[in-house]
């Protein structure tokens, strides 16, 4: 499996997604995750399934069937705990829930913030601004996480380079990567550069498309990445799957993927698919697909009366 070098350790370049593993799924999901070969499980506490991830690490670790230094573990602070004083503690719940003595990336879930009383935000009036609770400050807090020895790596989810560069102007420790959705309908061209750049690396969620997201995110006219004629024509070609050539494709590109599966295999399938090597004519082909589209769009955190908005929150 090929892998990409952090400040700290190196990166699978495929993993396991747990978002949307509920009602207990994600414990055997992660196990025959790990027990086919996966060293990279990319977790977030508003999935609301640490506590199952984290079973299936105590089990998996403690059998001493796979190691604990042998996988990559990223989770997330959520949304309510951007403020400084608050950050901590947020990422040492997660490491109870999870089990763990430590994290390989701890990174900003989103560049929104809300009240620390509110989970999930259900008027403008539970949001705050970016002017009143600015990224860099919490960024500063995740920098001390590091010096703690809480979590090796830091990073950010969904920032665009307009906030990479307010990070990177005032920070001790750069990012180490930039989780976006990425897939052959918003391949990020200008983003993933940026990101090269500066040594940020790249890392891809819904890189399938997410069929199975939350339905406030469905739209009726969203296009399916599985029936693009390009990636059909390819996987016919080389008797791979559609959903293999979209993989291999993210990784032949230099980014990291972490599809979500339970199907044990699938979750081979996923995995394979990071060995995999598409020609320069394949890679083009998918590279001058027409079709654009976001599928998480991000017009749930647009509230009236409240900070954020598509254009303030993408900068696009």
């Amino acid at each position: 499996m090929k892998t990409f070098e952090f400040p700290q350790g190196a990166m699978p370049a495929i993993g396991l997604g747990t978002w949307k593993m509920e009602d207990g799924t994600a414990t055997p999901a992660v196990k025959s995750a790990l027990e086919l070969g996966y060293r990279h499980i990319d977790c977030a506490p508003i999935y609301l399934n640490e506590k199952d991830v984290g079973a299936a690490f105590e089990e998996v670790f403690g059998s001493g069937a796979v190691e604990r230094a042998d996988v990559w573990i990223t989770s997330k602070l959520w949304c309510n705990r951007h403020r400084p004083d608050l950050v901590e503690s947020a990422l040492k719940d997660t490491l109870s829930d999870l089990r763990l003595d430590y994290l390989d990336l701890y990174m900003i879930h989103w560049p929104v913030v809300f009240r620390h009383d509110v989970h999930r935000p259900e008027t403008g009036a539970d949001l705050i601004s970016l002017d009143e609770m600015p990224l860099v400050d919490t960024w500063k807090a995740l920098e001390a996480c590091v010096d703690a020895g809480l979590c090796k790596n830091i990073g950010v989810c969904n920032f665009s380079i307009k906030k990479l560069k307010t990070i990177l102007a005032d920070c001790r420790i750069k990012p180490s990567a930039n989780q976006v959705e990425s897939h052959p309908y918003l391949p990020q061209n200008a983003l993933f550069d940026f990101c090269r750049e500066n040594s940020i690396q790249p890392v891809a969620y819904s890189p399938l498309g997410s069929g199975d997201r939350p339905e406030r995110m469905v739209e009726e006219d969203d296009p399916n990445l599985f029936d693009e004629a390009v990636v059909k024509d390819i996987a016919s070609d080389t008797q791979l799957s559609p959903g293999q050539i979209i993989l291999a494709w993210a990784v032949n590109r230099g980014a990291v993927a972490i599809p979500k599966s339970a199907n044990p295999g699938r979750q081979a399938d996923n995995l394979a698919a990071g060995s995999f090597e598409l020609s320069s004519d394949q890679m083009m082909a998918i590279d001058n697909i027409v079709t654009t589209h976001r599928y998480v769009h991000g017009r749930f955190w647009e509230m009236e009366g409240g900070p954020y908005t598509v254009a303030n929150l993408w900068d696009e």
